[in-house]
């Protein structure tokens, strides 16, 4: 535990950070799940905006540095995969 004052607010702010982080890369999991589901189902409506909010929230995870921005990428480009082989 670090005895200066900076040092203890560093690790406030550190600790709320991590967790921010976590809350990111839980909800892109989450929303990944939900548009595999949606693509089984086969309802196209809500297939298309299962994935439009999912490209929102990795935009906004790599906007704020919770996820790399080639991680980003990679699963944006797996979604949309996932999103063009239902139709085709």
């Amino acid at each position: 535990m670090p005895n200066i004052t900076q040092q203890k607010k560093r690790v406030r702010i550190a600790a709320r950070q991590r967790l921010e982080n976590l809350r990111y890369r839980s909800t892109v999991r989450t929303l990944t799940r939900r548009l595999s589901d949606a693509v089984a189902d086969g309802d196209d409506e809500k297939v298309q905006a299962e994935h439009r909010e999912l490209v929102r929230w990795l935009d906004r995870a790599v906007a704020r540095g919770a996820l790399h921005r080639n991680t980003a990428a990679r699963k944006k480009a797996q979604a949309a995969k996932l999103v063009a082989g239902r139709s085709g």
